[in-house]
């Protein structure tokens, strides 16, 4: 890890230099705080709490339910490997959104840092993308949650389309209810709810790896191989797969603007959930090679099944349990997402300005919620007459793969402009704000292409026309002269962080004035 640098009590003492004693420095009065604007109720969560928030965004759980069949069919017993081979560069893009949120504490995250560090059209195209990719998983989560929970009382209901409809949506409108009473409340769920999930997968993930079926084995090379995916399609579909699983720990910079002491809990809450998760997929999915057959995992209940392996009787109810608990959190962490984000875009006027309204007593985007409350409905319906749960939930993820590498390969590149001017000062900028968020960016950018060449004409309607349906608004706030394209404001740029920050009584990086190395610092 890099080192790290003095407190911010130390570096108030450092005179910071005036806007005109850099040259090409934009004037302070070009800046604003962003910080407790817009109505949302600031310092709310915790360090502790971001972390919980990163986990359940992640949803293990869900993740290995949901997504497990397609990764274990596209990469077989090398499923270990694909995970490791996307968890590096995920952990990348987490240090871009780590850095990013220094200088920028916007509920819109990607969006306002894409916008600001590239250009305004590109940051709109970020924003758009989580919603999107949201609004499909609000489908993708709630159909299972209902299938799940059903499932705990009746093997034959829970394969009734119609009735997992029916509990996925009343599952949902419990989950908006909470998260329109706002973020504290949303925390103690999450607390629970994912407390009892980690605490279920920790017993039944470490048990699992002393059992294994007759003729099954376990190579270390499972973990790191690379030549058995079946050439770069092969490796692109799982290594795509694998990015559903990590997705959703990003809701912590969603949330930065209600986080106390944002700039560094929001970014290391980030970066906790994914090493964390990660611990968990691995260990799960060779506990499943080991002790799951092809026809359990096809049949959609391995997870039960191995939970019968490790605690015979009730230990498939167990697993279930986990799997419903995992589901629900992850709908609130994603409602989250998507309701900030559609509030930073309206208070910003790329939207509609009524998604930039908070309601006068809870402080949270009421009509946003209300909004994607509604659509989300609707979509539930029409996803009832397409298929089979498991159909849906298959081409939802690859779907929504395709998307969130959009936003996050935009965020890779934005955190390499934003820090150009430092990113070569020292032997840990270079790694952390350089090498691996434009690693992670690259790697992001190549699964988006190679998986266009190769997945299904439906996957690719859903993943890319919901994208480029964001074209018209885009274009008719452009035109309406929105000043988030006309006046975007300042460009993010880490050289003058500290002398933009001190006007507002508050310090991002260190870097600059702070530091006369000029390096970052990591606060880890």
């Amino acid at each position: 890890m890099p080192p790290c640098f003095p407190s911010h009590q130390a570096t108030a003492e450092v005179p910071f230099p005036t806007p005109s004693a850099v040259a090409g420095e934009v004037p302070l009065s070009e800046y604003t705080p962003t910080e407790g604007r817009g109505g949302l109720r600031a310092n709310v969560l915790g360090s502790f709490d971001t972390v919980v928030m990163a986990i359940a965004g992640s949803a293990p759980a869900y993740s290995l339910a949901a997504s497990s069949a397609a990764l274990i069919g596209a990469a077989g017993l090398f499923s270990p490997a694909a995970l490791l081979w996307c968890a590096i560069p995920m952990l990348g893009i987490a240090w871009a959104f780590n850095y990013l949120g220094r200088l920028d504490v916007n509920a819109g995250a990607s969006y306002s840092w894409v916008g600001r560090a590239l250009h305004p059209s590109l940051g709109f195209a970020a924003g758009w993308s989580l919603v999107v990719s949201a609004l499909i998983f609000m489908v993708a989560g709630s159909l299972p949650a209902g299938q799940y929970t059903l499932s705990l009382f009746s093997a034959s209901l829970s394969q009734n389309t119609w009735a997992a409809v029916g509990v996925g949506a009343f599952v949902f409108l419990v989950m908006a209810l909470l998260v329109l009473l706002g973020a504290r409340i949303t925390a103690h769920a999450q607390w629970i709810m994912t407390g009892i999930e980690i605490a279920i997968l920790a017993v039944f993930g470490i048990l699992a790896l002393f059992h294994h079926r007759p003729g099954a084995s376990f190579h270390l090379s499972y973990l790191w191989g690379f030549g058995h995916f079946g050439g770069v399609s092969g490796f692109a579909t799982a290594a795509l797969v694998a990015g559903f699983y990590f997705w959703g720990w990003d809701v912590t910079a969603n949330l930065s603007e209600e986080t106390t002491d944002s700039k560094k809990n929001s970014g290391l809450g980030g970066l906790l959930g994914v090493a964390a998760v990660f611990a968990v997929f691995e260990i799960f999915t060779i506990a499943l090679n080991m002790n799951v057959t092809d026809k359990q995992i096809s049949g959609g209940t391995f997870l039960s099944d191995l939970g019968e392996v490790v605690m015979p009787g009730a230990g498939g109810k167990i697993m279930v349990l986990a799997v419903v608990l995992s589901t629900i959190a992850t709908l609130e962490t994603t409602l989250i997402q998507i309701s900030r984000s559609l509030f930073a875009m309206g208070r910003d006027k790329t939207l509609p300005s009524v998604f930039g309204k908070t309601h006068s007593r809870w402080q949270t985007p009421y009509v946003a919620i209300a909004v994607i409350v509604v659509i989300s409905l609707g979509l539930f319906v029409a996803s009832s007459q397409i298929g089979s749960v498991n159909t849906i939930l298959q081409d939802a993820v690859l779907a929504i793969g395709l998307q969130i590498c959009v936003y996050y390969a935009l965020a890779g590149i934005a955190v390499v402009v934003a820090y150009r001017k430092v990113v070569f000062k020292s032997a840990s900028n270079a790694l952390f704000v350089g090498i691996w968020p434009g690693a992670g960016a690259i790697f992001m950018g190549f699964l988006f292409v190679e998986n266009c060449m190769s997945l299904s004409g439906e996957v690719i309607a859903i993943g890319l026309g919901a994208l480029a349906l964001g074209i018209v608004p885009l274009a008719f706030y452009w035109i309406k002269g929105s000043e988030f394209y006309s006046n975007p404001g300042s460009r993010l740029d880490a050289a003058t962080a500290d002398a933009v920050d001190a006007e507002f009584g508050s310090s991002t990086l260190s870097v600059g004035a702070s530091n006369n190395s000029g390096s970052v610092a990591t606060d880890l």
